[in-house]
């Protein structure tokens, strides 16, 4: 039975009675109440929480001397930068792009959340609505999650930040943080990935576009998107540049003058391939050294500028590539597989390392060869013997003071006078030189002279000048008769150190691969690099006055070029070493070729990259030659300042072989020669004369049947040997 009228009519005035306006509107305001009370608990109960796992993380960048990039390090390829490193006009090109009102909002648009909230819902897509500040809070604080939750929290986030933070904070944290695309996160990663500059040297037309491509990364990276994507990230251009123009931020006239800046094509990260890789480890020993941690370098952020010249850089890697790899087979051949080569190149008036070489590459070969010290240094330690006698004003045995023109016994296997330790070294083949002057010694690299000579001065003051010059490991210094001969261990970085403190005339020379290293937390301070002096300079001069000679007319005459040079060649024990350590006016060099095997275990270089021994008077100097020459710019006129002892050795009138190249043998001694005593030895032009009454030569000692014996008057080929292969334990 259907209601009456009467009943009907009674219902809608109940429903009247109960929805009147007045009761609306004071529902609607107690509504209002409880959602603004539900926002205050909400705002409080909200904490500003520390930054995400991500936001903070920061790639350290490495540099060469230039100022381009040589490598980045790390999980994420970040490096943030002050907004004062930004031009203002890039600044404004984000406000533009994305939230023209960002210096008047309190960090949230209402409307704009409303209607992306509001599109999301209704299927027109993903909305983005959110100011400057909510998207800074978003990547720093919170996660990309797409949830209503995350969103609410932004929003109170947001609120608090901007209240508590200046404009000029949020914006530099959003540029900072922002993913670009091409791995680049933060402006100053973008900047370099799509237009290799800084981001201080952003234009507003490239500023405008990497403010444009953030709302579509890999949609609006230009060298990638098709037709439409293009289109659309152009379009978005102009509309940035238009909202500056319309803002008051870039003249309208300056505006139609801008063209569409291209960004070039993507390249791969700078990562820890061939040098790089060597050279950053190298570096990052430095920094800890220096008492940065190592947690602070993992942790990133940090701007290293190194001491590398890009060209010598390339130079050296070109030499070793030419005179070494190009020879060898490392793929079909075991034993060349075995050779190692590592190079340091240091500026002696600076101490800057220059260039590095490290090996076949860091991803390939672990080991840095350039710092590594497991390998001896053999006879390039004979100089600073000879800078010992000369600093310490040593004297022989029979009380002739040491000089280039000092007297010695050449004679192979010749024991030792003057010391407990009994020590009989033999010279390379064998050969037995009689008596020599030291400049010949040093030229031929004659065991038997240095052994004595170390005796002379006293092994451990030779220690000491060792340690002083800048060689490292004192545990490992025998003070010896043997140490003569270079059998403690050294690494190219150390010998050029050493070397580069001659090349100053005596004053420290500390080699030095970081130039600076700036955090946005911290600085530190460079390793200072030049020192007091260590010797004297006449013994530094004298010094580098004797290796002038090798390299004019001894073993390491494949060195020679275009320039004034100094050096000392050697070869360790078991040929397992190879060395040429040289330098110029400008330029010091330390170049090892080391046997090592596949688990790394020291082998021979014998028949590697020649037949026979493979002598630091031959690939080392070519390397060295190589290199020294393109890094001089083909040659130099620059000369040595000396002020030595005024002692001559009288290397420049020996002869100079007819094929610098070869490894030819000398001419055979004649019978007269082979059987003259030492006065009737003929004297080469320009050298000491013989001996007068007033200076007493050691006596020879007899020489068993059969041994020859080597004139001074005839020139071993390069590294002192005359074409005879002998594998046998040297300390060449």
């Amino acid at each position: 039975m259907g209601r009456t009228g009467k009943g009907r009519a009674g219902e809608r005035g109940r429903i009247r009675r109960l929805f009147t306006w007045k009761k609306l509107l004071g529902t609607f305001f107690v509504g209002c109440l409880l959602v603004m009370g539900a926002g205050y608990v909400l705002y409080l109960m909200v904490p500003v929480p520390t930054a995400n796992a991500d936001a903070t993380l920061q790639s350290n960048v490495y540099k060469y001397a230039n100022g381009k990039v040589l490598a980045r390090t790390g999980k994420i390829n970040r490096e943030i930068v002050g907004l004062d490193k930004v031009p203002l006009d890039v600044q404004r090109s984000f406000v533009a792009a994305e939230n023209k009102t960002f210096y008047k909002d309190n960090g949230v648009d209402i409307k704009g959340t409303v209607r992306a909230a509001w599109n999301t819902l209704t299927g027109k897509g993903k909305q983005g609505g959110s100011t400057i500040t909510q998207q800074y809070v978003k990547n720093y604080y919170l996660s990309q999650d797409q949830t209503a939750s995350r969103k609410l929290k932004e929003i109170v986030i947001a609120l608090k930040v901007d209240q508590n933070m200046d404009k000029s904070e949020i914006l530099a944290g959003y540029i900072n943080t922002s993913y670009y695309g091409r791995s680049a996160y933060g402006i100053q990663a973008a900047a370099q990935a799509f237009y290799g500059v800084d981001a201080g040297k952003l234009t507003v037309a490239q500023g405008a576009y990497l403010a444009s491509v953030l709302q579509a990364p890999s949609q609006y990276d230009w060298t990638s998107a098709g037709p439409e994507g293009r289109k659309l990230v152009e379009a978005r251009w102009n509309y940035v540049l238009d909202n500056m123009v319309e803002e008051g931020w870039l003249d309208a006239g300056k505006r139609a003058g801008l063209k569409f800046p291209v960004p070039q094509k993507p390249k791969a990260p700078k990562g820890m391939s061939g040098q790089s890789g060597y050279i950053v480890e190298a570096a990052n020993a430095e920094l800890l050294r220096q008492g940065v941690s190592e947690e602070d370098l993992k942790a990133g952020g940090w701007t290293i500028t190194l001491n590398i010249d890009e060209k010598k850089q390339k130079s050296l890697v070109k030499a070793v590539d030419q005179e070494l790899e190009a020879k060898l087979d490392r793929a079909a051949d075991k034993k060349d597989a075995t050779v190692q080569a590592g190079a340091t190149s240091v500026d002696p008036k600076t101490g800057a390392v220059v260039a590095m070489y490290g090996g076949i590459g860091a991803t390939e070969h672990w080991t840095n060869n350039a710092t590594r010290r497991d390998y001896q240094p053999a006879s390039t330690y004979k100089p600073i013997v000879l800078a010992s006698a000369l600093d310490n004003h040593a004297v022989t045995q029979d009380g002739r003071a040491i000089g280039l023109g000092t007297i010695y016994d050449g004679t192979s296997k010749r024991k030792v006078v003057g010391s407990p330790i009994p020590f009989a070294p033999e010279n390379e083949d064998g050969q037995n030189y009689g008596p020599v002057t030291v400049q010949k010694a040093t030229n031929s690299s004659i065991n038997s002279v240095y052994a004595q000579m170390i005796v002379d001065v006293g092994p451990a003051k030779a220690k000491q000048t060792g340690l002083a010059l800048g060689l490292k490991d004192g545990a490992d210094f025998g003070a010896n008769p043997s140490m003569s001969l270079g059998v403690m261990g050294a690494s190219t970085v150390d010998m050029a150190g050493a070397y580069a403190t001659l090349d100053n005339h005596g004053v420290k020379v500390t080699p030095t691969l970081v130039k600076s290293a700036e955090h946005k937390d911290r600085k530190v301070d460079p390793v200072k690099s030049i020192g007091e002096r260590v010797i004297s300079r006449e013994a530094a001069d004298t010094t580098t006055k004797a290796m002038q000679g090798v390299v004019r007319s001894g073993s390491g005459i494949r060195a020679a070029g275009d320039y004034e040079a100094a050096g000392k060649t050697g070869t360790s024990e078991n040929n397992r070493s190879a060395w040429f350590v040289g330098y110029t006016p400008e330029l010091v060099t330390a170049v090892g070729l080391f046997g090592e095997d596949v688990k790394g275990n020291q082998v021979t270089l014998t028949d590697t990259i020649n037949p026979g021994r493979a002598n630091g008077g031959k690939t080392p100097a070519e390397i060295w030659g190589a290199y020294t020459t393109s890094a001089l710019g083909g040659g130099s006129s620059a000369s040595f300042d000396l002020e030595t002892d005024g002692t001559s050795g009288g290397d420049t009138g020996l002869p100079t072989p007819t094929d610098s190249a070869s490894d030819s043998a000398s001419p055979t001694p004649t019978a007269t020669e082979q059987s003259a005593t030492p006065t009737q030895r003929p004297t080469p032009t320009g050298t000491t004369p013989p001996p007068t009454a007033t200076e007493t030569i050691p006596p020879l000692p007899p020489l068993p049947t059969g041994t020859k014996t080597i004139d001074p008057t005839i020139q071993p080929t390069p590294d002192g040997n005359t074409g005879i292969v002998d594998t046998r334990p040297r300390g060449q």
